[in-house]
């Protein structure tokens, strides 16, 4: 096994840029994802480190070795694609030996590393089939299997549970979760979806138009995000963001909207601002703000309110149940201490 190091890698079609310098380290054994709305770069560099696409400027490193000029068969990486790239007129079998055949490898290594990818994934009792006879969640297995039975130093994921419904999704993640708590190869993951980032990654890097804005443990970049993309991007439903100015020791939105904070940062009263609560923070309270409630949507386990606040539309999560309708008026009190402030002009935090 062994890590990848990207530094100041760049990318361009022609006169277009697409990725602006992304340096980024994964050690040996993590499990990283790449994570941002369509159009940010992330399958391109995943391309790049598989060595699917050239590189324009800087540097990738797969362990001691730099690869920008090494052919994607000689990487020793193994990829898993969004559409199972599985080749319908070969058995599940021949499927996740072929690449081993294309090697040249004996016989009994093939079997032997075919049986042991199939008992890892549970598809020993498929292996005589066709793809065509296999649902979608047996067919990423099918692909998942292929990439093991190569034994590579780092596994490539681009975006593979896109294709399955919203319940299979759920149990393959956690099967690929599972997967590398076994093997505990280095692992690259792309996808739009930030709650398969949440749950899924060591480490997240959050991409946007070709750049990184942050790198971090999920829950780092929960609770402390960098900026307002990563902060209205990373959590769902997103944080809520009001537009207003620090007053002293509270937020001042628009309208007289008057919202509490724990703390300001020193000299910024007056500073325009941007006030960022996610929806399970906010509480009801007497001494709360008033709200008008527009739109219930129970999901069983909470209740999410879209509610209008001052001149602000936002969203509340409640866990407990209550009977609102819209109409109604209720008092919303953020928790002063899970309070978020951004730079109006530049996005960037400002609280510490």
């Amino acid at each position: 096994m062994a890590g990848v190091f990207c530094r100041d890698v760049r990318k361009a079609f022609g006169a277009t840029h697409v990725l602006h310098g992304i340096s980024v380290d994964i050690p040996d054994g993590e499990f990283a994802v790449l994570v941002g709305p369509s159009g940010c770069g992330k399958s391109t560099l995943l391309r790049m480190i598989a060595g699917l696409e050239n590189i324009t400027g800087g540097e990738i490193s797969i362990g001691d070795h730099v690869v920008n000029h090494v052919p994607p068969k000689e990487r020793d990486v193994a990829m898993v694609f969004q559409n199972y790239a599985l080749y319908p007129h070969m058995t599940v079998e021949a499927n996740m030996a072929f690449s081993m055949m294309l090697r040249g490898a004996e016989k009994s290594e093939i079997d032997q590393r075919v049986q042991q990818a199939a008992g890892i994934l549970g598809l020993k009792p498929l292996l005589a089939r066709y793809p065509r006879q296999l649902s979608g969640g047996q067919r990423q297995r099918v692909a998942m299997g292929r990439a093991i039975v190569r034994d590579p130093q780092v596994f490539l994921f681009d975006e593979p549970l896109s294709n399955l419904d919203a319940k299979l999704r759920v149990a393959m993640r956690t099967e690929i979760k599972e997967l590398h708590q076994r093997l505990r190869t280095t692992t690259i993951y792309v996808t739009h979806d930030q709650v398969e980032a949440m749950t899924m990654a060591d480490k997240i890097v959050v991409m946007h138009d070709g750049r990184v804005e942050q790198i971090g443990a999920p829950l780092d970049l929960y609770d402390r995000p960098d900026n307002m993309f990563v902060a209205g991007f990373i959590g769902s439903p997103a944080m809520n963001f009001v537009q207003g100015k620090i007053n002293g020791g509270s937020f001042e939105g628009q309208g007289g909207l008057h919202l509490p904070m724990s703390t300001a940062p020193s000299g910024s009263a007056g500073q325009p601002a941007v006030y960022g609560i996610r929806p399970e923070h906010f509480a009801l309270a007497e001494d709360g703000v008033e709200a008008e409630v527009r739109v219930v949507e129970p999901t069983g386990s909470e209740i999410m309110v879209a509610a209008r606040l001052g001149d602000e539309h936002i969203i509340a999560v409640f866990h407990e149940r209550h009977k609102f309708r819209p109409g109604d008026k209720i008092r919303l009190k953020p928790n002063p201490g899970l309070v978020h402030l951004f730079d109006a002009s530049t996005g960037k935090r400002l609280n510490a």
